[in-house]
């Protein structure tokens, strides 16, 4: 598991090492530069500030702080249903890939092909379910979107099936269309379990830092997203941001993605996180 989170974390870590023994103006050059951001850096240095002894730790218990936020808690009615959505190329295929794969170790898992605009995204998430395992609901370009994930969870309510991950095309921020059919696919889902999704979850590519704030905002306005997925954290520099996210949006984040593989996710937990971020 240390070997996991030391890949995780490996190129924002590389920066955090830096700040033992760092004055509070090299460690604020560090934190920016982290992309932590300007009121967050100048939050944690405050908290620094006050420490009497051990300026380090309190670096340490001010990031675990800013990262504590409450995960959602799932209806205790089966099927369990997990929404996964995002922009284009933040990860959701291989994101919704992964959570199938975890999820088959204690249920049964089908998954939904709700992406209708991409060519071929069907047959992608069909090597990936191969790959996890899991059954798939495909769907053909242009079909209904809603009514692919109607037919999943009425399929899974049939067959008793536990969990329904439902992968959705990826969409940019300003195509209202697109954000209209995700209000679509959610109020479809909401029929079919009165207390909607789950786990609403938008990936995030880690790479973009801060700047992806601005984008998941219409998303988070447009459907109930309840937490947050950072993909490719394993090769950004920029991890820092996973604090200005967080807290801009209010959201939990549940899992960091770390690799291609059907097993490179670690579920997030700050204390492990921020421990691994200064080993």
């Amino acid at each position: 598991m240390l070997s996991r989170w030391k890949k995780a974390v490996g190129k924002v870590a590389e920066l955090f090492s830096r700040t033992k023994g760092a004055s509070s103006d090299e460690m604020r050059e560090i934190l920016i530069e982290a992309d932590i951001g300007v009121t967050y850096t100048d939050m944690i240095l405050a908290a620094v500030a006050k420490a009497k002894h051990d300026r380090q730790q309190a670096l340490k218990s001010e990031i675990v702080r800013l990262l504590t936020i409450p995960k959602p808690s799932e209806s205790l009615t089966k099927p369990r249903i997990i929404m996964v959505s995002g922009v284009n190329g933040s990860g959701k295929t291989t994101t919704a890939a992964k959570l199938a794969n975890l999820y088959r170790q204690t249920a049964n898992v089908i998954c939904a092909c709700a992406d209708t605009y991409r060519d071929a995204a069907s047959e992608q998430l069909a090597v990936w379910a191969q790959r996890a395992g899991v059954e798939i609901v495909a769907s053909q370009k242009g079909q209904d979107a809603a009514a692919v994930v109607f037919d999943t969870i009425a399929k899974a309510q049939v067959q008793k099936i536990d969990t329904v991950i439902i992968d959705t095309a990826g969409r940019l921020h300003t195509r209202t269309d697109l954000m209209e059919e995700l209000k679509k696919i959610q109020r479809v889902i909401t029929k079919l379990k009165s207390t909607g999704p789950d786990l609403n979850i938008l990936t995030i590519d880690a790479n973009l830092g801060q700047n992806s704030i601005q984008q998941a905002k219409v998303f988070t306005a447009a459907i109930t997203i309840n937490s947050l997925i950072l993909t490719k954290f394993d090769g950004t520099a920029k991890g820092g941001a996973i604090i200005p996210i967080c807290n801009e949006l209010k959201l939990p984040v549940l899992y960091l993605g770390i690799g291609e593989g059907v097993g490179d996710i670690v579920e997030f937990e700050p204390h492990t996180f921020v421990e691994a971020l200064f080993a």
